[in-house]
């Protein structure tokens, strides 16, 4: 195993995926944010992309989960063994001292960012450091946040919606809603059981999202596909095939929620930075932003363009990476947080 006196890591600990970039490196480490273990032993299996194949899947005794839920850490325990197991891989050597650089939702309580910090420390970080989610997803979009201009970021997640308006290398006012790809996947689930008289589980209902979900109709594309559950009726296995038409319709209240909380952002926003906002246009990123015509929609509600920045998966973790290659710089955006009363939406 590599061997060096320090190291810096930029960590996006995320719902769906954890992603661990090494300075000097990029990415190292990009899997689901899922472990699974043995309830009867006590021992884990299986962490990311291993334990993602077991989800849902599992006999009475493997519990399979994510210890990561709506952006903040849900099972101490659990996601500290996650972390442990990401952190051991054999691409990230050992070393003496570690620098930790890890994104956190915004207007998070002071509980819930110290057991974020705990965590770090409990893994081996020596430093720890916190970012929030839409300053990284900025600074990993090449937006030049240091400039006195506001730029609107949109984090659509999958536990959780992040969005800021960001000027001079800080956040002027944000929203975090617990309304994002997961929640998505679970009206799928309502909408297939109500309407379609069939019962299926979250890999489906991520399956569908991804083949045939939109947010606006696409020219010229006619999405379907043939999706396997349990018939309500009957209790027997059967097929049915779902379209794009029908997706767009499950998915129009959750998605309003979403663009009714970006007007209430702007509303509160001083006014010379909505200005800018409608010049310099809404960024969107993170997984939720590769919904088929989800910028469109968004354009359509506020009047303002709406990008989907250059690898919106990525975005946030290549953040994190910035800062670890050039900390001195970008040291000024990390452990700022300014609690503005009325904003957290939860």
């Amino acid at each position: 195993m590599a061997f060096n006196f320090r190291k810096t890591i930029g960590i996006d600990l995320g719902t769906d995926t954890t992603r661990i970039y090494l300075k000097g490196t990029g990415i190292v480490v990009n899997e689901p944010s899922i472990i699974a273990f043995n309830n009867r032993t006590n021992r884990t299996i299986a962490v990311g992309l291993d334990a993602k194949r077991m989800l849902a899947r599992t006999p009475t005794h493997i519990t399979a989960l994510r210890p990561i839920s709506h952006g903040v850490i849900a099972d101490f325990d659990m996601a500290r063994e996650l972390l442990e197991r990401f952190l051991r891989r054999e691409h990230l050597p050992w070393s003496w001292l570690t620098r930790a650089i890890v994104s956190v939702p915004t207007n998070l309580t002071e509980v819930e960012r110290k057991s974020v910090e705990d965590l770090l420390r409990e893994v081996g970080a020596s430093e720890v450091f916190l970012i929030e989610q839409p300053l990284a997803g900025a600074l990993g979009s090449h937006l030049d946040i240091q400039q006195a201009t506001a730029y609107l970021l949109v984090d659509l997640g999958a536990g959780a919606t992040d969005m800021a308006v960001i000027s001079m290398n800080g956040i002027v006012i944000s929203r975090r809603l617990k309304i994002a790809g997961d929640y998505l996947n679970q009206e799928i689930i309502r909408a297939t059981r109500d309407e379609l008289k069939l019962h299926i589980g979250e890999p489906t209902a991520e399956e569908i999202k991804l083949a045939v979900g939109t947010a606006a109709p696409v020219a010229g594309e006619r999405l379907e596909i043939v999706i396997r559950g349990r018939d309500l009726t009957s209790g027997l296995p059967r097929e049915v095939p779902v379209r794009d038409v029908q997706v767009r319709t499950w998915l129009v209240r959750p998605l309003k929620v979403i663009t009714e909380a970006l007007k209430d952002l702007i509303e509160s926003t001083p006014p010379e930075l909505v200005g800018d906002v409608y010049k310099n246009g809404v960024h969107c990123c993170g997984g939720g932003s590769l919904l088929r015509g989800i910028d469109a929609i968004i354009e359509k509600e506020i009047g303002v363009a709406v990008s989907i920045v250059e690898e919106p998966l990525t975005c946030v973790v290549r953040g994190t990476g910035m800062v670890c290659e050039q900390f001195d710089q970008f040291e000024s955006l990390l452990n700022n947080f300014s609690v503005m009363p009325g904003l957290h939406l939860r």
